[in-house]
């Protein structure tokens, strides 16, 4: 188990007042704060150490393109993917799955293919294939969840058709924490010669994350939700996939030759990175995600293990607070809303008020919150350096507001 007090000393902002109230920070689905070795990473980049990189051969463009590079092997070993040439490096998530949409799936799928999702997706994992909806005729199959908020995969299982295409399902819903068997579900697939999306967003955050064991095709990753620098991501690509990969953005870097009736692409992963990359912010990802792999992300979830079950505890007496899709093998993710109260906005800012971050809206998720049956909600989600203590901060916070509304 991780010592938690020790890993608070690495996060400055956790040393500073909000409203006059220690900061209690849990809205951790969004993004995540940043460890001191990540700012030093950062202002060092930018202070000492920065050039554009692949261009130059002169001292910062090699020191800037050695760092930058390394990130790939580290994004590697942090989701044990077989080589660092399958990791694409971007912007993250948003990037990586619009990358897929227009670089693998576009140039194959045609009018009445399907792709299925489930409802549980966030934006980035479904606008993209809407696009495809729109412009070739692709077909959106939607699963839903069940009554208690869990994911049966057989229900994705049993919706495979002739006509399925891909496959593009979350890893960890960002709403409601629900946990889904992607190594089921890759499984099967591979038997039906279905390509599998898995958006790791949230999951990579909470969990171990091994891609050869779960079997995907393409497993996406976004920096700010790992500790890391917004503007920065992964996406890992099989082997088999990244052959297949056509360019979707044209510029430098994604090219060999240019010339004025041809051009040659270059190799992968290149030719999926277009233009000059976010240098600092990806050198600020490896260092993010070197942090984790020292702590150990078997320890990371184990503490947050113990910290949702605490939660849940606390949660389950505030017989007014409606828990939306409480699953019983769920991530820290909670999302609820208060009996007699209005908007989830008004409960977030009497939570404020009190020290206490959490997000109010749709989440990026209207899909499920239609499937729900609200048009928001609050949402509590935890990180490495939460504690038991600020569950019961949040708890006595919520119970204030209970008494404003109620």
């Amino acid at each position: 188990m991780l010592d938690v007090e020790l890993i608070r000393k690495d996060f400055p902002i956790l040393n500073r007042l909000i409203n006059d109230k220690p900061l209690i920070y849990l809205d951790n689905g969004a993004s995540a704060q940043k460890p001191e070795v990540v700012i030093e990473a950062i202002t060092k980049g930018y202070s000492q150490e920065y050039a554009n990189v692949h261009r130059g051969l002169y001292h910062l463009s090699n020191l800037a393109t050695e760092k930058y590079e390394s990130v790939r092997d580290i994004v590697a070993k942090f989701l044990n993917a077989p080589n660092p040439a399958q990791i694409v490096l971007n912007s993250g998530t948003t990037e990586g799955l619009n990358s897929i949409a227009y670089g693998w799936a576009m140039p194959r799928l045609e009018s009445g293919d399907e792709i299925i999702l489930s409802i549980m997706e966030h934006h980035a994992n479904i606008v993209p294939w809407h696009f495809l909806r729109e412009k070739q005729g692709v077909i959106l199959k939607w699963i839903d969840l069940e009554a208690d908020g869990s994911f049966d995969e057989q229900r994705l299982i049993d919706a495979i058709s002739p006509k399925t295409k891909l496959i593009a399902i979350t890893h960890l819903s960002n709403v409601l924490g629900t946990k889904v068997d992607v190594k089921r579900i890759c499984q099967y697939a591979k038997k039906k010669g279905v390509p599998v999306v898995v958006d790791g967003s949230q999951a990579a955050a909470h969990m171990p994350v091994d891609v050869q064991d779960i079997g995907c095709d393409f497993y996406a990753v976004t920096g700010h939700k790992l500790y890391g620098p917004t503007g920065s991501g992964a996406l890992y690509i099989s082997q088999d996939r990244m052959r297949e990969m056509k360019p979707f953005m044209g510029g430098g870097d994604m090219i060999k030759e240019v010339h004025k009736d041809l051009i040659t692409y270059n190799e992968p992963p290149m030719i999926m990175e277009a233009g000059t990359p976010g240098i600092v912010q990806t050198i600020g990802l490896g260092v993010a995600l070197e942090y984790l792999l020292e702590i150990g992300m078997n320890n990371v979830a184990a503490h947050e293990t113990e910290l949702t079950k605490y939660a849940n505890q606390q949660l389950l007496k505030l017989n007014w607070l409606n828990i939306q899709g409480n699953s019983p093998d769920k991530a820290g993710i909670f999302s609820f809303t208060i009996e007699g109260a209005g908007h989830p906005h008004d409960i977030s800012t009497v939570l404020d008020k009190k020290g206490v971050c959490v997000r109010a809206g749709h989440h990026c998720a209207q899909p499920l919150m239609e499937h729900l049956g609200v048009t928001a909600t609050c949402r509590a989600s935890f990180g490495l350096y939460n504690t038991k203590a600020e569950i019961d901060s949040l708890v006595e916070a919520l119970k204030l507001c209970h008494e404003l509304f109620a």
